[in-house]
C-alpha cells in the first residue's frame, strides 16, 4: 500500500496565536497532531512538544523496526513513546510556573501496508472515508461523549453545548495518561483526515465528506476545509492531516507505462 499525505494548519479567525501543532514523519508513515491548551502560550509549548518528541522517538524506533513489526510491538511503541512525551510535558509544566496546568488532546497514526494503527488522548479526532461512507473511528474523551454514552443527552444537544471543550484525558496534565489505541484495516481508497477540533467544532459530518468526496488534490482538499471552518466562524485553531492509500500496483502500472510494458 502506498500512502500520500498532507498537513495544514490555521489560527483562525478568533486567535492570535496558534496552539496545535501537527507533523508527519514520510519515510515511516507516521501522523500526528496535537491541539495545546494552557494560558500565555503554554498550549503552544505542549502541542509543540508532544508532536516533536512522538515523531522524534516513535519515527527512529519504526525506522529501525521496520514495516513488518507486528501490531503488539506497534501498540506497545506507541504508548511509551507518548508516555515519554506525556512526563516531559508534565514536569515541564511543573518546573516553569507560566506553564503550569498546560497539556495537549493527541491523535497518531501509524500506517503499514494495509494496517493503521491509531492512538489518540482527548478530542482530536480521526474520520475515514471509505467509498460513500464517512465515518468517525477515534471516540472523544469529553464530557459530552461520556453524557452521551450515558444516555443524558442526544447527539443533537451535543452539537450546541457549550462544554464541548471539557475533555477528560488530556497529555500532560497528570504524571501518566492513558492512550488509546485501536487497529483498522486499510483498503485502497481509503482517506484518513485527523484534526483538531477546530474543524470539527465549525463543519458538521456531512460538510467535511462533501469536501472529502471532491476530485481536488489532498492539498485543495485540506485548504478547503480551513477555508469552511473559518467560514463557518473560525473560532479556534484549524489543523487537519490527510492520508491517501492506493495500492502499490498504481506505481508500477505507471512505470511499466513509461517503459513501453
Amino acid at each position: 500500500m502506498i500512502y500520500e499525505f498532507c498537513i495544514r494548519t490555521d489560527p483562525g479567525l478568533a486567535r492570535e496565536n496558534n496552539e496545535d501543532s501537527v507533523a508527519i514523519d514520510e519515510p515511516t508513515r507516521l501522523g500526528i497532531l496535537a491541539d495545546g491548551m494552557g494560558g500565555y502560550n503554554a498550549g503552544e509549548i505542549a502541542s509543540g512538544m508532544a508532536t516533536t518528541f512522538i515523531k522524534s522517538e516513535l519515527g527512529r524506533w519504526l525506522s529501525q523496526a521496520g514495516r513488518h513489526a507486528n501490531s503488539r510491538e506497534v501498540r506497545r511503541a506507541m504508548e511509551i513513546c507518548v508516555d515519554n512525551a506525556n512526563r516531559s510535558i508534565f514536569n515541564a509544566a511543573n518546573s516553569n510556573p507560566q506553564y503550569s496546568g498546560m497539556g495537549t488532546t493527541l491523535v497518531l497514526g501509524v500506517f503499514q501496508d494495509s494496517r493503521l494503527m491509531l492512538g489518540h488522548i482527548g478530542d482530536s479526532r480521526c474520520y475515514r472515508l471509505r467509498g460513500a461512507e464517512f465515518a468517525q473511528i477515534t471516540k472523544d474523551h469529553s464530557l459530552l461523549q461520556e453524557q452521551m454514552d450515558a444516555g443524558l443527552i442526544t447527539p443533537e444537544q451535543a452539537a450546541v453545548s457549550t462544554n464541548k471543550n471539557l475533555v477528560t484525558r488530556a497529555l500532560g496534565v497528570e504524571d501518566a495518561v492513558l492512550l488509546e489505541v485501536n487497529e483498522h484495516r486499510v483498503e485502497a481508497g481509503d482517506l484518513y483526515l485527523m484534526c483538531s477540533d477546530g474543524l470539527s467544532d465549525m463543519l458538521d459530518d456531512d460538510a467535511i465528506s462533501q469536501i472529502l468526496v471532491g476530485e481536488a488534490t489532498l492539498e485543495q482538499k485540506s485548504q478547503q476545509l480551513i477555508e469552511a471552518a473559518n467560514a463557518n466562524g473560525g473560532r479556534d485553531n484549524i489543523s487537519v492531516l490527510l492520508a491517501y492509500a492506493k495500492t502499490g500496483s498504481e506505481k508500477r502500472g505507471f512505470i511499466s507505462r513509461l517503459l513501453g510494458k
